[in-house]
């Protein structure tokens, strides 16, 4: 359950005036529990009703090829419904560092110079899921990349009562992409991603918010982007067909800016 907030504000009252993007912010704070009422906000005149609604849990999928933008719209999505961020590659590393069961088995198979199961994968996943951080819902970057994942990934949420309730599909043709690649830099820790033309950081090589150094991915090249972009057309293009027919994907349109495209997800996911 969660509580949705109508908010009454009396500029009379208190002098201050609250524009109807600042209620709609807080309205969407609220009804996804990152917003508490405080004495600071009923003395500026606050009139505040709660109504009882069911609130699903909302597990969001991002399925785009490489730089179509979905690495900084997650971060994004993640704060303002508070969702958490599960990067299944970045999952499987941590899993790997903590010496996890799971993670121990995904780096036997490392080792051997084969490739992580899908089984230890959704395993992965469905460990992090366990986080209070994902109890309000969760966003997967990057997964599930061929059709048997995605079956595999959807009988586990099934399991738990849980489904996929969004697929979002950041459309971009493939020409637009080498630019958006080579140019991209990544903070590690959060997931915040940056680009040395498009939105660069504040000080070059360093995070905005925790100044701690940005890294540039080994495969952030053209080269390699071919032959990635090669395997996403093949084994993923599946994947958003298989979700478009439980109707639940919503195509976006990733070369617009960013900002244009955070407010086509707002309303997708309002």
């Amino acid at each position: 359950m969660s509580l949705s907030l109508v908010i009454e504000f009396h500029a009379a009252m208190s002098g201050h005036c609250l524009n109807p993007n600042h209620t709609s912010l807080l309205h969407r704070l609220w009804n996804h529990g990152c917003l508490k009422v405080n004495r600071k906000m009923l003395k500026y005149g606050f009139h505040i009703y709660f109504l009882w609604k069911s609130l699903a849990l909302l597990t969001i999928s991002a399925l785009s090829p490489p730089g179509s933008g979905k690495g900084t719209q997650s971060p994004v999505i993640k704060d303002e419904y508070c969702l958490c961020h599960l990067a299944t590659g970045d999952m499987l590393r941590a899993a790997v560092s903590a010496k996890t069961p799971l993670g121990i088995k995904a780096k036997e198979a490392m080792d051997k110079g084969e490739l992580v199961s899908d089984d230890l994968v959704v395993g992965i996943i469905d460990e992090a899921m366990k986080k209070p951080s994902c109890q309000k819902g969760f966003i997967l970057d990057g997964f599930p990349r061929t059709v048997g994942q995605a079956q595999k990934l959807d009988e586990m949420l099934e399991r738990r009562g849980v489904k996929i309730d969004k697929v979002l599909d950041f459309a971009i043709v493939d020409s637009i992409l080498e630019e958006r690649i080579t140019g991209r830099w990544i903070h590690p820790t959060s997931g915040r991603s940056y680009h040395t033309k498009f939105a660069p950081p504040k000080v070059p090589g360093v995070d905005d918010v925790t100044g701690e150094p940005l890294i540039q991915r080994k495969d952030d090249t053209a080269a390699v982007l071919k032959s990635r972009l090669e395997a996403f057309h093949k084994q993923t293009k599946p994947v958003i067909n298989y979700y478009t027919k439980k109707g639940v994907v919503t195509e976006l349109n990733a070369e617009k800016p960013p900002k244009d495209v955070t407010d086509e997800i707002r309303k997708v996911l309002s």
